[in-house]
């Protein structure tokens, strides 16, 4: 099969572009800039170069592959909605090249702020795009099926974790380095699913040839508790652990407190159930213990 990959070199686009590989298809990626598709050209990867914002790339690709996975996202969470707003056109670009088709298109939406307090399951929907939920893939992806194109949704942990992660824990980590301790909020028990993104790549790939209805969540721990992984950077880092009240979160936390915050536990059953798909990698506290996980600092990317 020909998939085309957005976001082909990024901490989840690649992963995809890997297994997809390995399972015999033939992939092209789009990336940034050139110089990042050296690696895809030498894996035997296609590239096509272009951003978000461009929809001429977009459509290219779309409209020479069997199936499209767009995994591509502005991860500067400081300016989430602003980056909302230009995923949605690219979804809604390449949505246009595939009306008419039977191919499908997998697009990566999440579940931090899907249920939030509760456990979040495949069946919930979205809530409506609204300042607290900027982000509108899943709504561009129902505008899309009511038009007839086959498109379905993968919710993503909010830690996607393994050696190299830029995202979630590693902003913690960030922070905790910045402040000179590794903070939680009142008891800290508040939970973040994770998945391994080497599990996380293989729902991509199970969901885009079994083409069954989703959404589907990658999710391989329904909640890691915020104080634990807190713990786990304090210990990595040589740091005191401390618990800040809710007041003084958004000085300690910044931009990043509502995340830190939230309670977003997820349940992945159904997805296993349909797609024949369990994790099998290690999970995130076992990950955190690595002492060479919080090498990378934390970065934004339209990967």
């Amino acid at each position: 099969m020909r998939i085309f990959v957005t976001g082909a070199t990024g901490w989840i686009g690649s992963a995809v572009v890997r297994e997809l590989v390995q399972a015999g298809h033939q992939v092209t990626g789009l990336v940034r800039t050139a110089e990042r598709a050296a690696d895809l050209v030498a894996a035997g990867v296609r590239t096509l170069v272009g951003s978000l914002e461009d929809v001429a790339r977009l459509q290219e690709g779309a409209s020479e592959a069997h199936a499209v996975i767009h995994t591509a996202f502005n991860h500067d969470w400081s300016r989430f909605a602003e980056n909302s707003v230009v995923e949605r056109r690219a979804i809604e670009a390449i949505g246009a090249t595939l009306e008419g088709s039977d191919r499908p298109f997998l697009v990566t939406s999440g579940v931090a702020l899907l249920a939030p307090g509760r456990i979040a399951m495949e069946q919930d929907v979205a809530p409506p795009v609204s300042e607290r939920f900027p982000r509108a893939s899943e709504a561009a992806v129902r505008e899309l099926t009511a038009r007839g194109v086959r498109a379905t949704t993968i919710r993503l942990a909010p830690s996607v974790h393994g050696l190299g992660d830029h995202g979630f824990v590693p902003r913690l980590a960030a922070i905790a380095r910045e402040k000179g301790v590794s903070a939680y909020v009142g008891d800290g028990l508040n939970r973040w699913p994770a998945v391994h993104r080497l599990d996380a790549a293989r729902v991509y790939r199970l969901a885009i040839e079994n083409v069954t209805a989703g959404p589907f969540h990658a999710i391989g721990e329904t909640g890691v508790v915020l104080r634990d992984i807190a713990a786990a950077i304090s210990h990595t880092l040589g740091l005191p652990l401390v618990s800040l009240s809710a007041e003084e979160a958004p000085e300690h936390f910044g931009w990043f407190a509502p995340f830190v915050t939230i309670d977003a536990p997820a349940d992945s059953r159904h997805t296993q159930a349909v797609l024949g798909w369990s994790p099998q990698h290690r999970g995130l506290l076992a990950d955190l213990a690595d002492p060479g996980y919080f090498r990378v600092e934390p970065a934004g990317s339209t990967d």
